[in-house]
């Protein structure tokens, strides 16, 4: 008999053993519940990756930063990372709800440099390349960007004499590079290659770095031989579902300081000055101090793989002269969208520029330092009324300093805007092309006019009028093949190879007209009733080229240990001659790390290093290989006035065609060491580079009549052909150290310090085929009666930009001068334009809440000609009309009497160190939801300086624009010109807010 009972006993059995079972792995399986947060912001972080350490299993953070996991037995820690953040472990224990912080990777963050098409990590630079983040930039009333730089890189020398806010900034990156052609260095803005820095506002940049040899820059061919600087700017928000806000306003007072001293009224008088009657104060009418201000914002956020930042920044930098002014009103957005699970990427930006500048005569500042202080501004008198009642005297160079700032001005309107559309998509997860088109437009509109009482231009045309505008476009198409190959984890390869087209056309327009019945301006050209002579004008202008590129670089990391690099770039260019319009332009790198190789102590960082490349520079202009032609003069074929119909304007060559004239070469050789001890606590970079510069642009005198040597079978038919001069020689030092946080009880001081030695730049020749020259003389001191001789001699096989002049051997006892000689051919170096060195030393302490920070700059071995003491320091000779500096170099005893006459003692030693910038700040602690951090700031610009120099600003002068040629050349530095801007010394109170 089968007994069917144990069958339901079975069953239920193994029913208890599994219920057993699950109760049992119930117990020891758990979920775990979290939120990953970042606590700078305090907003959660989605997409962080949460792991059990030691397996591969996790799950990703949501929207919310919160995560859901289970947990198995013997699972106890959690490694939770995310891309710039530092990973971080978290043992569970009990617990069954987790917060977990995360820290920002400030030093991965920081390893990766921006060079051309592309980033690096530090470790793998194998160039000079030079890296500022923004806690490194100076501070204050900072309007254009450069001024952020200012100091900051070795080898790299921003200037600007003068506090004019209108007034450009000189960049100059390893001393000079040419004199004929594009001496500042190229400005690379978010991939877009030749951008103006005028297109970004300093708040709106993340980082810039600089590319400073030959190697680093070969990468952008025909346009590095002046260096490069690549900016990039603040990033949109990736952080899906967050907005961001940041709002920064600050207000600043300008004053005039180191004004010239100059003879009281009762001094003036004592040394036989025409007294009539009144004491003026002629800089104390004319200067104010001045009110400037800055406000921006910007947001930032992402959505459904959508990235954006708008910011919007408004300036308003006024003069301490009425009628100066600068506003700025930038505006920008960027835009990222990702697809194909972001394998497909776009990028868009976008910035526009507005900025409106109102100027006077710069040579108010002088005839406020010289002009009669016994002079009223105003006089009753009918000849004072043709002068629209000021007071005017018909003494040569000499005119009412109010009334120049009041019946002239000038202004500027100028509009920018920069387009860029970037695509990027993986082909395969090592292989990455992409294509960029930018296009960047600027277009000027200026305004020139003088009242019809103007003494010194108007009165004498009835009123004058002018409007000029000049526009620019220029477009560019970038497109590049990325791929990277790891061998056996080994040897890491970076192959990148593109091709580029740039097109730019400028055009413009200018008009005069004179003698009008109305002041009415240049609104109303048509009010001037002469259209031709004397104070009147119509031109216009229109020009296009092409640039062609083809390029490719090669970067290798073997084990971290050794480094190479390699470039080369190949360039066409349609504005030089058809027998030279393409050339090549090479460059390899390498180093090694040795902390790889040997045990080296406290050293943590040893990486030696050489590189080499060849750079180019492009002409000023795309026309001067071909010989263009220009307006003449009028010509009457009949000669009867009275008939119109047979009159034409005849044209005249701007210069001899020169088929063979081709590109500027700059071969730089650059060995450096980048260093790090006790674990980079005290880092740096030392570099020392040689670089031969050849076939220098510029424009020369010829005969006219002779055999045209560069264009064969024809002959010279104007005075000036451009060729390719000049070959150069220069060398330079570079030391750059900073120490990362010393700790002075509670307070914590980061010092960095900076410096530079040129070996100045020597002139290897001038000459050009058949064409040669032993020396090139330029800049004569000016008027009045100081015209006729240069005195600075360019001469082959010396140091470019040196000073020349009569020894001053001392005064006769009339008071007059002793000199060695007045034969310009026998004056002897007196000085150089150019620095022999510059440092830079910053400095930031913190202290809880409050942060401090100053810079000092300082400049030596260069000279400057005063032109304040070269006019005007002497007791006769004109002292009836004019008052006269005192300065320390002064002589007293005896008093100069004769007239003014150039001579060695006006040539002064200008080295210099400045109080750059100081900023003291709080950061207040806030519990509010939605506010992240409040900073109020005050900050100083040019609180001191320390010279012997006496004139206004003992700045390095790099060019000089008062030749008798009429035109700006790197030919001619050493020379503070009397319109020089007054100095400006500024006190900032600033708020920055950011809003999550």
């Amino acid at each position: 008999m089968i007994n069917y009972l144990q069958k339901p006993k079975a069953f239920l059995l193994t029913l208890a053993l599994i219920f057993c079972a699950a109760l049992v792995a119930n117990a020891q399986n758990r979920t775990v519940t979290g939120t990953v947060m970042d606590p700078a912001f305090g907003e959660p972080i989605p997409g962080a990756t949460v792991l059990i350490k030691g397996t591969t299993r996790g799950v990703p953070t949501d929207i919310d930063g919160t995560f859901t996991i289970e947990l198995q037995p013997g699972d106890n820690i959690l490694v939770v990372s995310f891309v710039g953040y530092i990973p971080k472990e978290v043992e569970v224990g009990n617990q069954t709800n987790l917060t977990i912080n995360l820290e920002e990777d400030i030093q991965s963050l920081e390893e990766a440099v921006v060079i051309g098409y592309g980033s690096q990590d530090k470790k793998e630079i194998t160039s000079a390349v030079v890296g500022v983040k923004p806690e490194e930039f100076n501070r204050g009333n900072i309007a254009n960007p450069a001024q952020l730089l200012q100091g900051k890189v070795a080898g790299l020398s921003i200037t600007k004499p003068g506090g004019n806010p209108n007034g450009g900034f000189e960049v100059r990156l390893r001393g000079l590079s040419t004199f004929g052609a594009n001496s500042s260095p190229l400005v690379v803005l978010d991939g877009v290659i030749g951008a103006s820095l005028e297109n970004v506002d300093p708040n709106d940049i993340q980082s810039i770095d600089v590319l400073k040899d030959g190697s680093a820059a070969a990468i952008y061919g025909a346009r590095g031989s002046s260096g490069v600087i690549l900016v990039t700017t603040n990033r949109p928000n990736n952080r899906e579902g967050t907005t961001n806000v940041n709002i920064n306003s600050y207000g600043t007072i300008n004053q005039a300081t180191n004004l010239i001293p100059t003879l009281s009224v009762e001094e003036f008088i004592e040394r036989g000055g025409t007294d009539f009657g009144s004491r003026t104060d002629w800089r104390g009418e004319m200067l104010s101090n001045s009110f400037s201000s800055s406000n921006s914002a910007s947001i930032s956020g992402g959505f459904n793989n959508t990235n954006y930042l708008a910011s919007v920044n408004y300036r308003d930098n006024k003069g301490v002269i009425n009628g100066v002014e600068n506003k700025r009103l930038n505006a920008r957005l960027n835009l990222r969208q990702g697809a194909l699970d972001n394998r497909l990427r776009f990028n868009i930006n976008l910035s526009v520029t507005n900025e409106d500048q109102e100027r006077v005569n710069n040579d108010a500042f002088r005839y406020a330092t010289i002009y009669n202080p016994t002079a009223p501004i105003f006089e009753d008198s009918e000849d004072a009324a043709k002068y629209g009642g000021y007071f005017q005297r018909s003494i040569t160079d000499y005119f009412n300093p109010i009334a120049l700032v009041n019946q002239q001005k000038f202004v500027s309107e100028i509009k920018s805007s920069l387009f860029s559309a970037l695509v990027e998509y993986d082909i395969l997860d090592r292989l990455t092309l992409s294509a960029q088109y930018s296009q960047d437009t600027r277009n000027e509109l200026n305004g020139n006019f003088w009242a019809k009482q103007d003494f010194a231009v108007g009165f004498g045309a009835g009123g004058s009028a002018q409007r000029i505008t000049n526009d620019r476009l220029r477009q560019i198409f970038e497109s590049t093949l990325r791929y990277e190959h790891d061998f056996n984890n080994n040897l890491n390869m970076t192959l990148l190879g593109g091709v580029g087209m740039q097109s730019t056309k400028n055009q413009g327009f200018n008009a005069r007209s004179r003698q009008y019945l109305f002041d009415t301006g240049w609104d109303n050209l048509g009010g001037g009733s002469i259209r031709v002579g004397n104070n009147t004008e119509m031109s216009s202008y229109a020009n296009e080229d092409q640039l062609n590129s083809l390029f490719g670089r090669a970067n290798f990391n073997y084990r971290n240990t050794f480094f190479f690099s390699a470039s080369v770039r190949a360039e066409t260019y349609s504005g030089f001659g058809a027998n030279n319009q393409t050339g090549v332009f090479p460059a390899f790198s390498l180093g090694s790390d040795f902390n790889q190789l040997f045990d080296m102590g406290v050293i943590s960082q040893f990486k030696p290093r050489v590189s080499f490349g060849v750079t180019g520079n492009l002409p000023p202009s795309p026309t001067l290989a071909i010989g263009a032609f220009t307006n003449g003069n009028r010509v009457d074929l009949d000669g009867d006035p009275q008939t119109t119909n047979d009159l034409y304007v005849s044209l005249v060559q701007s210069s001899n065609p020169n088929r063979d004239l081709k590109w500027e070469s700059k071969q730089e050789l650059n060995f450096g060491i980048d260093f790090g001890i006790w674990n980079d606590k005290v880092a740096g970079s030392v570099d020392y580079y040689i670089r031969n510069i050849s076939d220098l642009l510029f424009n020369v005198p010829v005969s006219p009549g002779t055999p045209n040597q560069f264009d064969p079978g024809r002959f010279n038919t104007v005075a000036s052909t451009w060729v390719n001069l000049a070959d150069l020689r220069a060398a330079g030092f570079e030391f750059a150290v900073g120490v990362n946080s010393i700790n002075l009880g509670r307070v914590n001081w980061t010092p960095n310090v900076n410096f530079t030695i040129y070996d100045k730049t020597t002139i290897e020749s001038f000459s050009s085929g058949d064409l040669g020259f032993d020396e090139l003389r330029y800049a004569t001191p000016g008027s009045p009666g100081q015209n006729s001789n240069p005195i600075i001699y360019n001469r082959v096989g010396q140091t470019l930009g040196d000073t020349y002049g009569p020894i001053l051997e001392g005064y006769t006892e009339d008071g007059d001068y002793i000199l060695s000689t007045t034969n310009p051919d026998e004056f002897e170096k007196v000085g150089n334009g150019l620095p022999k060195g510059e440092f830079g030393f910053a400095n930031r302490f913190s202290y809880n809440q409050w942060d401090f920070s100053f810079f000092l700059r300082g400049v030596w071995g260069h000279t400057l000609y005063n032109s304040y003491r070269g006019f005007y320091e002497n007791a006769d000779g004109g002292s009836n009309a004019y008052n006269s500096v005192i300065t320390d170099k002064t002589p007293t005893n005896p008093l100069v009497t004769a007239a003014p006459t150039y001579n060695s003692s006006y040539v002064e030693d200008a080295s210099f160190v400045r109080l750059d910038n100081l900023e003291l700040g709080h950061n207040f602690k806030t519990n509010s939801k939605n506010i992240s951090s409040l900073r109020l700031y005050f900050a100083a610009q040019n609180l001191f300086t320390i010279t012997g120099y006496t004139g206004v600003d003992p700045e390095a002068r790099l060019t000089d624009a008062n030749n008798t040629n009429g035109f700006t050349t790197a030919l001619s530095p050493g020379i503070e010109r009397m319109n020089t801007y007054f100095q400006i010394r500024s006190f900032t109170l600033g708020l920055s807010l950011n809003f999550k």
